[in-house]
């Protein structure tokens, strides 16, 4: 994210903390395509659920924010823990997809789709995997964020990798 576009969120939380109702429409308006983009690798189907959940945690919760410059690593926390938590709920509603029932090699459903074989992992898989590989974050933080210990976390990556190279190339 451009050192610009982030000075304009803190501009905005500032604002929007201090009462401006303007600027917290704008501020959610500015956050809605970030937290899309944690939301969505983990709740899949439901990442738009995910995504407003984020935003209404955001808007609520926004006068809890002590400091306006730790906004991104803040929203990141509320995003990742909102996703895991409609992703498990959707888990319950739905019946699980087993990896073994990955297509076949030259089955043309397979047609490399990321999403497909993501949805095959455990929302706790998904979760920590977006975080390491697709956020950049270390063991360490996305620990913090999923409220886990960081050995948690390098197993759960661990078993998230080895389950999607598995069902990558079944």
């Amino acid at each position: 994210m451009s050192t610009e576009r982030r000075e304009r969120g803190v501009a905005l939380a500032r604002a929007a903390r201090a009462g401006n109702t303007l600027a917290l429409h704008d501020l959610l308006d500015h956050l809605t395509p970030y937290v899309a983009r944690i939301c969505e690798p983990i709740a899949l189907a439901d990442g738009p659920d995910a995504t407003q959940e984020a935003l209404v945690a955001v808007f609520t919760s926004l006068r809890t924010l002590k400091d306006p410059q730790a906004l991104y690593g803040w929203v990141r926390a509320i995003a990742v823990r909102e996703a895991v938590r409609v992703a498990r709920r959707a888990a319950r509603a739905r019946p699980a997809t087993e990896l073994a029932d990955v297509p076949q090699p030259g089955d043309p459903q397979l047609a490399a789709d990321i999403a497909d074989v993501l949805a095959r992992l455990s929302p706790d898989h998904r979760a920590v995997l977006v975080l390491r590989d697709v956020e950049g974050l270390d063991e360490d933080a996305a620990a913090a964020l999923l409220a886990i210990p960081p050995g948690t976390a390098k197993s759960r990556l661990s078993r998230a990798r080895s389950s999607f190279r598995k069902a990558w190339s079944a």
